[in-house]
């Protein structure tokens, strides 16, 4: 591979852009569709004010893209970050039009972001600025166009406020323009540990698959918002031993395990893991380097790169962030062996739950939990299938092999559609 520069390195476009280039050469996909799905069909950037609590008016600059409609709707969750970006959002869209592709379900990508930093602002002016941004876009959301969901600094209560939102300027209340939602408001059961839910039972695949036992199984996660602690939970319950958690802030280790439930006290009660007395305290970036079974990056794009790809010991990475691997440092885990279960299969649980939130709304009937569960499981068990299948089919890498099928399915549906002229 040609020389690159670190920052053309974690450019998520780029990243998500070289991982299509290589899947679609590999598929011999046809010159017109490889344009036609290598670019967002819709990109929009929305400048608006807002009254903050102070007097003063703010100015704030939102985005929404939409990859994708060939299988369905648009899917995707909206960040509020301050360094929220059009590359991340629409690297994040196409990831979401993949992702949906993977666990076959009838939606295409979208994705949306807010420059905020929700730390430093009240509930009030969080609300005004979601109300405000669901206002700039409204008339390309929906529930057949594209159904926002909760990301990084948002969510159920930001939910709320954008289908009240929505419902108002509709008049009529319409549950099905956003998931993540709470319960008393047409949320699903089982939607809060489902991306945490997904990625337990990929690792289980995986351990089936490479023939590994499951018991002391060694994980170290990065991360421990909902998709990191509710995997750590799942996990631990069914016999992993959680031996390192990495966040932002530090990291927390202990060979012998974790005591995940005493630990997601202790930070409920003092706002992070720092301090906690069953584990010592360890630098983040050398817990990702850390000997162990399986690593979960579980927090944000471009942890793993060519900087320390080299270094990682685990034998499994299981990718619960979107992006957090670069293209890069791809191949240095090829050369290494480790088995990659790619972000828009690891992480899928979220958008697969998502869809069932947006079924039951349509439907006006809820499911219990366990049936949320099963039906999940099924969906992302037989997906891991499908790709280990297609990655053993065209001798390619399990991320490769996820677009190659992604791509696939998506390209088709196009070919059957037609392009409209």
């Amino acid at each position: 591979m040609a020389t690159i520069s670190l920052e053309q390195e974690i450019n998520p476009w780029e990243a998500q852009a070289a991982r299509f280039d290589f899947a679609a050469r590999k598929l011999n996909l046809d010159e017109g569709l490889w344009r036609v799905l290598r670019y967002p069909s819709r990109e929009i950037i929305v400048h608006f004010p807002v009254a903050m609590d102070d007097g003063r008016i703010e100015m704030f600059t939102g985005f929404r893209v939409l990859h994708s409609q060939a299988r369905g709707p648009g899917k995707g969750g909206i960040r509020f970050a301050p360094d929220v970006s059009l590359d991340e959002v629409r690297a994040l869209a196409s990831w979401m039009t993949w992702k949906c592709a993977v666990v076959n379900i009838p939606f295409g990508g979208a994705k949306g972001g807010v420059i905020c930093d929700p730390r430093k602002m009240s509930q009030g002016e969080l609300e005004r600025v979601t109300r405000r941004y669901t206002c700039e876009i409204i008339e390309f959301i929906g529930p057949e166009k594209d159904v926002p969901a909760p990301d990084m600094g948002t969510n159920e209560q930001t939910m709320a406020w954008i289908m009240d939102t929505y419902s108002m300027h509709m008049r009529q209340t319409v549950t099905s323009v956003v998931t993540g939602k709470p319960l008393t408001i047409g949320g699903s059961r089982g939607r809060r540990e489902a991306t945490g839910r997904g990625i337990s039972i990929v690792c289980d695949e995986a351990l089936k698959h490479l023939n590994i036992a499951r018991d002391g199984c060694r994980v170290i996660i990065q991360g421990f918002g909902n998709v990191g602690s509710n995997a750590a939970r799942l996990m631990s319950d069914k016999g992993y031993k959680i031996i390192g958690i990495a966040e932002y802030d530090g990291g927390l280790y202990n060979p012998n395990g974790i005591d995940v439930c005493a630990l997601s006290d202790y930070r409920q009660r003092n706002g992070s893991v720092l301090g906690f007395k069953g584990a010592e305290a360890y630098d983040s970036n050398d817990l990702l380097i850390a000997d162990c079974d399986i690593l979960i990056p579980a927090a944000t794009e471009n942890v793993i790169t060519s900087r320390n790809a080299d270094q990682i010991r685990a034998r499994i990475i299981c990718e619960g962030a979107n992006g957090p691997t670069t293209a890069v440092a791809d191949e240095i885990l090829a050369d290494k062996r480790i088995f990659v279960i790619p972000d828009i299969l690891a992480n899928a649980g979220g958008v697969t739950a998502s869809y069932f939130e947006w079924v039951q709304d349509r439907q006006g009937y809820f499911w219990k939990e366990a049936e949320v569960n099963q039906r999940l499981e099924s969906i992302i068990a037989e997906s891991f299938d499908d790709v280990v299948r297609y990655s053993e089919a065209h001798d390619v890498n399990n991320r490769i092999a996820a677009y190659m099928l992604a791509i696939d399915r998506v390209a088709f549906n196009i070919k059957q559609r037609g392009i409209y002229a």
